[in-house]
C-alpha cells in the first residue's frame, strides 16, 4: 500500500489548533475552582473530586479506547471522541447540581483522547528528522489551549460568571468537531498489524511494555510532572483568592498567561533535542525545573516574586514532555499508539493524584505545603531522568 502523504505546514498548524481546543476543556476549572465550590456549596477538599475524576476517567478511557488507534483510523476515532467531549461539556454547562457537574466532567475526561491520537497521526506523516519539531508544534498547541483556558476562564468568570466559560467551551468544541474531517486527511496505507479481537488488542499492551520497558520510566516522569502541575495550579488558585492574599480569579488567569512563553520556546527545545538526544536534553530541563520550583516557597507570598518560578516552570516544563515523547514516538509506527496509551494513562493517573493532593494539601498545610509537594515531585523527575539517561543513552528510541 502507498505511504501516507506528508503533512503540509498548514495541516501541521491546523492540527495544533485542534489540539489546543480539545485540550483546553480540562483546564477551565483551575482558576475558577473556588467559585464552582461556592456555587454548589461544597468544601475546598471535596471540590477536588471534579478534576480528580476527570483525570481518572481519562486514564481509563486511554487504556480502554486509545489502543484502537493502532487498529482503526486515527481520523475517525478522533472525530468520535470529540463528539463525546461535546456531550460532557454540555452536561457540565446545563447542570444545576454538583453531582451532574461531576458526571459531565467525568464524561468529558473519558473522551478527551484526541490530543493523544493527534501526535501518533502526525508522526506517521512527517520525515524522521522532523519528528521532534512537529511533535513540539503539536505540544505548543496543547500549551496554547491550556493557556487560553486558564487565562480566559479566570477573566470571563470574573466578569460574566463561571457558567459562561463552559458555554464558550461547548461552542468551540462543536466548531472544531465539525472542522476535523477537513483538517485530517483520510488515511491510506497506515493500517497497523494490530489485528484480532479488541481484548487481544488490550492484552497486547503487556508484551509491548515488556519489550519496551523504558515506557514505564517515561510514564512515571510524566505522571509526576503532570500531577505536580495540577496540584500547583489548584493550590495557587486557592492561595491567591484566599482572604490572606485577596486577589480575584482574573489575577489567577493573568498569571496563567506565563504559559505563552512556552509556545515560543518549546519548538526550539524540540529542535535542540533532535540534535543532542532527548534523554540528555531532558536531564538539563529537569534540573532547571527543580531549581525554579524551589523558589515557590520563599517567593509564594509576593505576587511579583511569584512570577519568577512560574515563568521558569513554563519555559522548561513542556520541554520535558516533548523529550519524553520522543523516546517512543521514534519506534515502529504500529507500536506508537499503544505506547502512547501506557504513557498517557500513567500521566493522568498522576494527574488524578495531583488533583486530590492540590486541594487536600492546601487545606491542611496552606501554600507552604503546595510548594513543597511541587518541589518533591520535580526532584523525583530529575532523579528518574538522570537514571534513564545513564541506562539508555542519548539516542531517541534506542533502548
Amino acid at each position: 500500500m502507498n505511504e501516507p502523504r506528508h503533512l503540509t505546514s498548514g495541516q501541521e498548524y491546523m492540527l495544533a489548533v485542534a489540539a489546543a481546543v480539545v485540550t483546553a476543556n480540562a483546564y477551565y476549572i483551575h482558576p475558577i475552582i473556588g467559585d464552582v465550590a461556592r456555587t454548589f456549596g461544597v468544601s475546598i477538599a471535596r471540590i477536588g473530586i471534579v478534576p480528580a475524576l476527570n483525570q481518572l476517567a481519562l486514564a481509563i478511557g486511554i487504556v480502554l479506547l486509545l489502543p484502537l488507534g493502532d487498529r482503526f483510523s486515527n481520523r475517525r476515532l478522533t472525530i468520535v471522541f470529540c463528539i463525546g467531549q461535546c456531550a460532557g461539556l454540555i452536561l457540565m454547562t446545563l447542570s444545576r447540581g454538583f453531582e451532574g457537574f461531576v458526571a459531565g466532567s467525568t464524561v468529558l475526561g473519558f473522551f478527551t483522547l484526541a490530543p493523544y491520537l493527534l501526535p501518533a497521526y502526525a508522526s506517521k506523516r512527517v520525515a524522521p528528522e522532523r519528528l521532534g519539531h512537529v511533535t513540539a508544534i503539536l505540544t505548543s498547541g496543547v500549551i496554547f489551549g491550556i493557556l487560553v483556558a486558564r487565562v480566559g476562564s479566570g477573566v470571563v468568570a470574573h466578569h460574566f460568571g463561571w457558567r459562561t466559560v463552559y458555554w464558550i467551551a461547548s461552542g468551540l468544541m462543536i466548531a472544531i468537531t465539525l472542522l476535523l474531517p477537513k483538517i485530517m486527511t483520510r488515511e491510506g496505507g497506515t493500517r497497523s498489524e494490530a489485528h484480532g479481537s479488541y481484548l487481544a488488542l488490550l492484552a497486547s499492551l503487556g508484551p509491548i511494555v515488556s519489550r519496551n520497558r523504558e515506557i514505564v520510566v517515561s510514564g512515571l516522569i510524566q505522571g509526576l510532572g503532570f500531577g505536580q502541575f495540577i496540584a500547583l495550579w489548584l493550590g495557587l488558585a486557592l492561595h491567591l483568592t484566599s482572604p490572606a492574599m485577596g486577589y480575584g480569579t482574573d489575577v489567577v488567569g493573568y498569571l496563567a498567561g506565563f504559559a505563552a512563553v512556552s509556545v515560543l520556546t518549546t519548538p526550539y527545545w524540540g529542535r535542540l533535542a533532535d540534535r543532542v538526544g532527548p534523554r540528555r536534553a531532558r536531564v538539563w530541563f529537569a534540573i532547571g525545573q527543580t531549581a525554579g520550583t524551589a523558589l515557590l516557597l520563599p517567593f509564594g507570598h509576593n505576587l511579583w516574586l511569584l512570577m519568577i518560578p512560574l515563568l521558569a516552570a513554563n519555559i522548561v516544563g513542556p520541554a520535558i514532555d516533548v523529550t519524553t515523547r520522543m523516546t517512543f514516538l521514534s519506534l515502529a509506527p504500529d507500536l506508537r499508539t499503544r505506547l502512547t496509551t501506557v504513557y498517557i494513562a500513567m500521566m493522568f493517573a498522576g494527574g488524578a493524584i495531583g488533583s486530590v493532593a492540590g486541594t487536600v494539601v492546601f487545606e491542611a498545610f496552606g501554600w507552604n505545603g503546595t510548594a513543597l509537594y511541587a518541589l518533591a515531585s520535580c526532584a523525583g523527575i530529575a532523579i528518574l531522568s538522570i537514571l534513564a539517561y545513564r541506562r539508555y543513552g542519548d539516542r531517541a528510541g534506542q533502548p
